[in-house]
């Protein structure tokens, strides 16, 4: 016969008053803890200044920021926002940290139910994850303060270290934090997307989270980016932005790019087989000093064509980059895309490429032609090697999945250009193809990258304007470069 049990009464209460229990014991630690969490904070200021340091990196000028579980209020003062605001659960903490920096804004919430009637462009989740009751409603609220372009940046303990961590506690050489909460990263992966949010990047950070000279640059900036050293890092950095699908994106309007030299026998095709895209396409030709005549084939083609909207240019510079550059700067649509007038990606594949961003689930789109199979003479051999040995170092470069750098086509909002080209003096302006200048700075900008599968197509008229080794050396060059600025950060 079955036994009746008698529930406990904290299994029958309602919900409500196990919230209450859970938010007042979190106070009481934040309350007992409060006296002496200053002199923690100056014991541990390298720590402390290495995930300023790691945040920062994804914090622009002109940023609003909201620092959730804010403390001390130190980090967002290091962050220096244009518009800063922080909360945290205690009333004394709050007062406290609006005292030593009164430039920002700090309000008493709870990170687990906090309600703000604004919008912020990062939000900043550090130390807080470790000590919360439930992170899944704390990123709940973090989501209802979101934009679609807002980035969310999150930090949270690795939890190999978890008895490193609790040893240095018993032996009075970390604060006592009570029972914390330790993630890997498949479980913090799944609460994101219960939250809707989708990870942009993530990165393992600090190998040493004490000073010593020398070592720290050597393990933090340098080991801690390769194997198996990357495991044993203290610190998970993630990037997640909400899953939202942009307001009007069903009226965007596309322009699309075609740099041309020596291309006179692809204009006219380009356009015939190039459909309407979103509301209206517009088209601009970029002619780098062709000598077969493509410019006047170019006119030619705008005659006869006079229900599409085609425009011509005249690339000033050399390279692809500055003739990308220059037509973007010139464009009207909503969405840039690039084209190459080899006609090697078919221009009929690109209404493929405004869906992601349509849709919410991409803001860089790149082409990829290393999934299907390729006509006959598509590629040469060499090609094929270099392109798989530099979507191996990109994707470990960026943080995200890149499988093929060098297909020409690429698409991104105007606005999310706009941002890139802002911040192009980080990387430095010496791409002559423009692909790298919008990866790197994609990446840079924390956008959500996407491939598209496209099958790569034999060239039907000229040649390749690509010096392989020449401009294989360039490559290598420019990843020396995103290597010192994107991991030895």
């Amino acid at each position: 016969m079955p036994t009746e049990t008698t529930a406990s009464p904290e299994e029958t209460a309602p919900a409500a008053s196990i919230r209450d229990t859970d938010r007042r014991l979190r106070l009481e630690r934040q309350v007992e803890t409060l006296p002496e969490l200053e002199r923690w904070s100056r014991r541990n200021r390298f720590h402390h200044a290495e995930q300023a340091r790691l945040v920062a990196l994804h914090v622009d000028d002109g940023n609003s920021v909201l620092h959730v579980g804010c403390g001390l209020g130190d980090l967002l003062s290091t962050l220096a926002p244009a518009d800063g605001t922080g909360i945290d659960l205690a009333p004394a903490l709050v007062e406290r940290a609006h005292e030593r920096h009164d430039a920002f804004r700090f309000e008493v919430a709870d990170p687990e139910s906090f309600e703000l009637d604004r919008t912020f462009d990062r939000v900043v989740v550090s130390t807080a994850l470790a000590d919360l009751t439930d992170i899944q409603a704390c990123l709940e609220c973090v989501r209802r303060v979101c934009r679609p372009d807002t980035r969310v940046v999150l930090c949270y303990y690795n939890a190999l270290w978890g008895p490193i961590l609790r040893l240095a506690t018993s032996l009075g050489l970390r604060r006592p934090t009570g029972e914390q909460n330790w993630l890997g990263p498949e479980d913090f992966e799944n609460l994101l997307r219960l939250a809707d949010f989708d990870i942009v990047t993530q990165h393992a950070e600090t190998l040493v989270p004490v000073r010593v000279p020398v070592v720290n640059f050597l393990a933090n900036r340098l080991l801690a980016k390769f194997w198996p050293f990357r495991h044993l890092c203290l610190t998970r950095l993630v990037v997640a932005r909400p899953q939202a699908r942009p307001k009007g994106a069903e009226e965007m309007t596309v322009t699309v790019v075609i740099p041309t030299r020596n291309e006179r026998g692809n204009i006219e095709a380009a356009v015939q087989r190039l459909p309407e895209i979103g509301r209206r396409t517009e088209i601009i030709f970029v002619d780098g000093h062709s000598t077969d005549g493509t410019p006047d084939e170019v006119g030619r083609v705008i005659d006869a064509y006079p229900d599409r909207d085609i425009r011509f240019m005249e690339q000033d510079g050399r390279g692809k980059g500055d003739a990308v550059r220059k037509a973007f700067a010139a464009a009207t649509g909503d969405v840039l895309m690039i084209l190459d007038a080899d006609l090697t990606v078919p221009p009929e594949d690109l209404p493929r490429f405004l869906r992601p961003i349509v849709e919410g689930t991409g803001e860089f789109i790149n082409g990829t032609r290393l999934v299907y199979p390729m006509e006959d003479d598509a590629m040469r051999f060499l090609n094929k090697g270099g392109n798989r040995f530099f979507s191996l170092l990109f994707t470990w470069l960026l943080g995200q999945r890149f499988r093929d750098t060098l297909c020409g086509t690429k698409v991104l909002t105007k606005r999310n250009y706009d941002t890139i080209a802002a911040n192009r003096s980080f990387f430095g302006d010496f791409d002559p193809f423009g692909d790298f200048d919008l990866i790197f700075g994609a990446a840079r900008g924390d956008l959500k990258i996407v491939e598209v599968p496209v099958r790569y197509r034999a060239r039907t008229y000229g040649s390749t304007n690509i010096s392989r080794f020449r401009h294989g050396l360039l490559l290598l060059r420019m990843s020396w470069v995103a290597f010192k600025r994107l991991k030895m950060r």
